[in-house]
């Protein structure tokens, strides 16, 4: 089967994009400045990102929207009944085992659900929306998304769509343009403030082209989204979480809220809830932590951590941060091995090396709050 195109390709073609398969799609790993110099152009500048691969899907309810999110509730264990209008948050699909089947973006709109999904998983979310929430109408679309990170986000995009800057982190809007109305979240994957901006596909290339205009925005590939989101301390699905981690061993307990937990007044009720609640009432036997290898040798995935002969645990990302300057990497590791300042030492070519449990993220983030 061939790879698919998104509807930037010949455009990402035409700026000197290093086409590779990802996801099931020909992606950009790199343009022609090449991914370190993508990465800091994104911290000090702007970077577009063309992330159309991943999936974006409307839930609408017959009894309307209050009725969808409850509705939804059932699969997540997110408070969205409890997510106002124009607002967004990060959710999670669990398996009954309470491993992530998948990680996503919530947005709660004026008529509807708006998610976002991994591109790998989108089928299969799409399949368990539409299993789980019989009474819902459950779809995907067919619209370009952009992302635009970086410290000169706000001011570019205002320029392109009136009402940018006015928003705050994890706000949503439609905001008119001469490329159609655009679906704004302001939120990212770099850790910089920035927006990721769903678009008609026929207008996707002449707003990116806009956008591109402007000074100091330059096209970023899939290498320098890895990075950036490296140093923000953001997992990868497929390496930092998958069906076998839970959410508490992840370290997104942040991400569950209150009324969902052990004496919520929505406790429980979502897929693989007996293992989380029992985690976060007690906790993991194993943690996800951010790890600085010292040295300038990058750690990366599959490294295995020992704590003097004894195997305690394994990296899941790694590489070198350009902005921190240093190797940088996560990871999970025993949970009495977890506590930042705890000496390990990871196996690197047949050689152990030290490295430091350490804080995350490894820069912080930016957002406009």
């Amino acid at each position: 089967m061939s790879p698919l195109r998104t509807a930037l390709y010949d455009l990402n073609v035409e700026l000197g994009g290093k086409m590779v398969p990802f996801a099931g799609y020909e992606m950009p790993v790199q343009f022609p400045l090449g991914v370190m110099k993508e990465h800091v152009a994104c911290r000090s500048g702007a970077g577009l990102f063309d992330v159309s691969h991943m999936g974006q899907i409307v839930v609408t309810h017959p009894d309307g929207l209050d009725a969808a999110a409850a509705a939804l509730e059932r699969l997540v264990p997110q408070n969205v009944i409890g997510l106002a209008v124009g607002r967004q948050r990060y959710g999670l699909f669990l398996g009954d085992n309470g491993g992530i089947l998948d990680d996503l973006m919530i947005a709660r709109r004026a008529g509807d659900l708006f998610l976002v999904v991994n591109a790998a998983c989108k089928d299969s979310d799409l399949a368990l929306l539409q299993k789980g929430l019989p009474e819902c109408d459950v779809k995907m679309l067919d619209r370009a998304l952009l992302a635009l990170q970086g410290p000169l986000a706000e001011s570019v995009l205002d320029s392109v769509a009136s009402g940018a800057a006015e928003m705050s982190f994890m706000d949503v809007a439609t905001l008119g343009s001469d490329y159609g109305d655009l679906w704004v979240s302001r939120s990212g994957y770099t850790g910089e403030d920035g927006y990721e901006i769903s678009v008609d596909a026929a207008q996707a290339e002449a707003f990116a082209r806009r956008v591109l205009q402007a000074d100091g925005v330059v096209p970023v590939g899939l290498g320098a989204r890895d990075s950036l989101r490296l140093e923000a301390g953001l997992c990868l699905y497929g390496n930092d979480i998958d069906i076998h981690t839970s959410p508490i061993e992840a370290n997104l307990v942040w991400a569950i809220q209150k009324v969902r937990r052990t004496g919520g007044a929505r406790a429980g009720g979502f897929p693989g809830a007996e293992r989380v609640l029992a985690e976060l009432d007690g906790a993991p036997t194993r943690l996800r932590v951010g790890l600085k290898p010292e040295g300038r040798a990058p750690m990366r995935d599959g490294v295995e951590l020992f704590a003097e002969d004894r195997a305690v645990g394994r990296i899941t990302s790694g590489g070198f941060g350009p902005s921190v300057e240093h190797p940088i990497a996560m990871g999970y590791v025993d949970i009495d091995h977890a506590a930042i300042g705890t000496k390990l030492q990871g196996e690197l070519r047949g050689r152990r090396l030290p490295v430091e449990v350490v804080d995350l993220p490894f820069r912080p983030a930016t957002y406009k709050r």
